[in-house]
């Protein structure tokens, strides 16, 4: 009897745990597909760093809330997802979202993200509408049309500023008279009489031309300048002929080998910064905030801090304006080149998120145009009033946006959540006529310094944009910009880049700063080094991702 009833005891358990499981996965398929808007908290794995995010407890971050329910809970890395990504791939176990910048396919290869397309479809008006036909670049490849990353990059943009130049303080070029500045040589020209005049600056010796070496900054800035000052677009470490679409990788073209001999020049003529290739971010930002740099090479977000600092101690002649030189006066400066709307970079739902409809939702939320307006101007009435139709920044306001680097923190504007959902770029239009973002030429101007406009008055300019060649006299590039090209994770390519990489950040250092008379030479070996890694093989298999993309965007 008493076995009967043991058995009769495993029987109801299993039973009544069938029942429970059962239960719990119902609840599971029934949060996953649920449209409620109660509270939820959805986790976010952030590539990137942001020392600004504020736990939604600022303005903006509070009414975000208060429309969605939604709650982010964020992780943030500093190594953008390289270690951390392929360690939750070994896990299988993933946040709600995922921004994996370049670790996309690590995730895809696994199966961890989620094919946002009929949520799109069926839940988000707000993309459909913002992206139109530019919904069609989010397809993942030729054999995949599935949508895995929802891009957060910007549409429709105008912009208003320079993304990369050679920075010029002002003090100079004002002492020496606004000489024309087009070409390397007459920049080499400006630092040279400058730094004869003035070899000391506020007590510290004067510095000529210093770079920026640190890390993966030395990618967006000196290496950068290789293609920048030859009439090259920004296509990462592949220059794409806009013709063939053939793709090299872009030190080996000749042209650029004449941008980094010049440096070398520079260093062997004693105006290049000796410790170029062993500092750090911070000690190469101290050196432009102290004033005692004349020039450098960066894209325009990279000195933002230094600008900040120099304006903050009242220095503004030893702050920077942005020149589009090149090698020769025959190259044009593509900055303003329109990639169009740019993809590969942006977020993922992954399969262990609970409620994905929820998750498209919010991001959904993040990109119409009301919320788009507060995630640039801020609150109504708190950061910006409405005046004869018009959204005006009082002054107090336009002063802390632009001198507190608080600001974006404690009220929520800007980055802090504009990462997570395609944006309107600058010059991009609402329903009213009015730009979405606060970027506009009137309000550049008005946060010009006076010696700033006196500079660009003696150039013949509003802006630092107007010495560039404008964006209708480029063509567009129809594959977009190639560095967010997707490369199949643990590829042949993708090995041979990083290869290729580790020899460019060796072998650049080393011919800019060899005698002068051994530049060749050290550039010579750098290309066998190069072909060792198989790059002519790696360019083959690059054109024909480039290619496919540019089928599969127009089919």
């Amino acid at each position: 009897m008493r076995s009967y009833l043991r058995i009769f005891s495993f029987v109801l358990l299993a039973i009544l745990l069938s029942i429970v499981s059962a239960c719990e996965n119902s609840k599971k398929e029934v949060t996953k597909n649920s449209d409620g808007t109660g509270p939820i908290t959805l986790t976010v794995f952030d590539s990137d760093t942001n020392p600004d995010w504020e736990d939604m407890e600022s303005p903006v971050g509070k009414k975000i809330k208060k429309d969605t329910g939604v709650t982010l809970d964020p992780e943030f890395d500093i190594e953008g997802g390289r270690t951390k990504i392929p360690l939750m791939v070994a896990s299988g176990e993933y946040p709600d979202m995922i921004l994996p910048k370049s670790e996309a396919s690590t995730l895809v290869d696994a199966g961890a993200l989620i094919d946002l397309a009929p949520l799109i479809e069926e839940h988000a008006p707000n993309i459909k509408k913002m992206l139109g036909d530019d919904l069609n670049r989010l397809k993942w490849s030729k054999d995949d049309p599935s949508i895995y990353i929802l891009s957060n990059s910007a549409v429709d943009e105008d912009r208003a500023n320079p993304n990369f130049g050679v920075l010029v303080q002002h003090a100079v070029v004002k002492e020496l008279g606004y000489p024309e500045m087009k070409t390397l040589e007459d920049v080499e020209n400006v630092i040279r009489e400058y730094k004869k005049l003035h070899p000391e600056i506020n007590g510290q010796p004067t510095i000529g031309l210093t770079l920026q070496s640190d890390d993966w900054r030395f990618q967006s800035a000196t290496l950068n300048s290789g293609f920048m000052m030859t009439g090259g677009g920004d296509d990462g470490e592949y220059f794409v002929d806009p013709e063939t679409l053939e793709a090299t990788l872009h030190y080996r073209r000749p042209a650029e080998k004449e941008v980094f001999r010049w440096y070398n020049h520079m260093n062997g003529e004693g105006l290049l910064d000796p410790e170029s290739f062993v500092q750090k971010n911070d000690q190469w930002l101290s050196k432009l905030s102290t004033g005692r740099a004349l020039a450098t090479v960066a894209p325009d977000w990279m000195i933002y801090e230094a600008q900040a600092a120099l304006r903050d101690a009242g220095m503004e002649e030893r702050m920077y304006g942005m020149y589009p030189i090149t090698l020769s006066e025959e190259d044009k400066h593509q900055a303003f080149r329109s990639n169009g709307f740019q993809v590969g970079w942006g977020i993922g739902i992954t399969v262990d998120c609970e409620d994905p409809v929820r998750a498209i939702k919010f991001l959904d939320y993040l990109v119409k145009e009301e919320t788009q307006i507060m995630l640039n101007w801020g609150i109504e009435g708190e950061h910006y009033e409405i005046v004869d139709g018009k959204r005006v920044i009082p002054e107090e306001v336009l002063e802390r946006r632009n001198n507190d680097k608080n600001f974006l923190k404690e009220t929520g504007i800007g980055f802090n959540f504009t990462r997570y959902a395609p944006r309107y770029g600058d010059g991009a239009l609402d329903s009213t006529g009015q730009t979405f973002t606060t970027s506009t030429l009137e309000q550049q101007i008005a946060n010009q310094t006076e010696i700033e406009k006196e500079v660009l008055k003696n150039y013949g300019v509003e802006t630092w944009k107007d010495l560039y060649p404008s964006k209708d006299e480029l063509p567009e590039s129809p594959w977009g910009a190639a560095y967010n090209l997707q490369i199949p994770a643990g590829s042949i390519l993708e090995v041979n880049n990083k290869k290729m990489m580790d020899i460019v950040f060796k072998r650049v250092p080393e011919a800019i700063l060899a005698k002068p008379e051994k530049f060749d030479e050290v550039w010579d070996q750098f290309m066998k080094d190069l072909d060792k890694t198989g790059v002519k093989e790696s360019e083959k298999e690059f054109t024909r991702i480039v290619k496919d993309t540019v089928e599969l965007w127009n089919n």
